[in-house]
């Protein structure tokens, strides 16, 4: 009951300053595309959060600790949090005043490429026990390299990546575009920090690197 009432409580509170990021600035509650990117955002959450709930209550857990404790980490949430906050109040911004245009085919296409990286994000969490969203090492964790760990190191970042940077044009706001194009260097330098506490906290870490070469795109890093 205590998971439950948290994940609840956590997803509503979410739910309430995502939208106040968006309508707010927008000055209305007519933002179509702040209701659509609401909906592709926060249905698939729910869904997921319902199924590990059900199934995996540990893992719902893990997902809903996000205290990071190492400093560059701290850093990198905290950046996050920044742009991300920025973004979105740009793009409600950028409804009300009519900067930028962004083609409904391109808006569906976005919502389209959200939701496939959803479908990444929900594969990731199905194929490793181990997932956190901090940066640690548990006792007895084992490498994964399965399904998407077989192809990239972090699926997960690659899923997120997609997913962010499909939002501003879902949103229909280039100029919140320019803005979550931070993500991906965040990402890498998550990473880079990531990959040193694995290779010194995590048994076989070191081989799974060789065995696997790209990070986050295939053949490209």
């Amino acid at each position: 009951m205590k998971l439950a009432i948290s994940a609840i409580t956590k997803a509503m509170l979410g739910f309430v300053f995502f939208s106040l990021l968006l309508f707010v600035p927008a000055g209305t509650l007519y933002f179509a595309n702040g209701w659509l990117l609401c909906a592709i955002l926060f249905v698939p959450m729910l869904i997921i959060g319902v199924v590990l709930f059900i199934k995996s209550p540990k893992m719902l857990q893990k997902r809903l600790d996000m205290k990071e404790k190492e400093g560059t980490q701290k850093a990198v949430v905290a950046l996050s949090a920044v742009g991300l906050t920025l973004g979105f109040v740009i793009a409600g911004l950028d409804y009300r005043y009519g900067w930028t245009h962004v083609p409904l085919a391109a808006v569906i296409v976005a919502a389209v490429v959200f939701l496939l990286g959803y479908a990444m994000y929900a594969m990731v969490i199905r194929e490793n026990a181990y997932l956190s969203r901090t940066v640690k090492v548990e006792e007895n964790q084992k490498v994964v390299d399965k399904g998407l760990y077989s192809i990239v190191r972090h699926p997960m970042y690659s899923a997120t990546i997609l997913m962010f940077l499909s939002m501003p044009i879902v949103l229909g706001s280039l100029y919140s575009l320019a803005i979550f194009l931070f993500y991906p260097v965040i990402i890498v330098i998550r990473i880079n920090n990531e990959e040193k506490l694995l290779e010194r906290e995590l048994d076989g870490y070191a081989e799974y690197k060789t065995c696997v070469k790209y990070r986050l795109i295939p053949f490209v890093w």
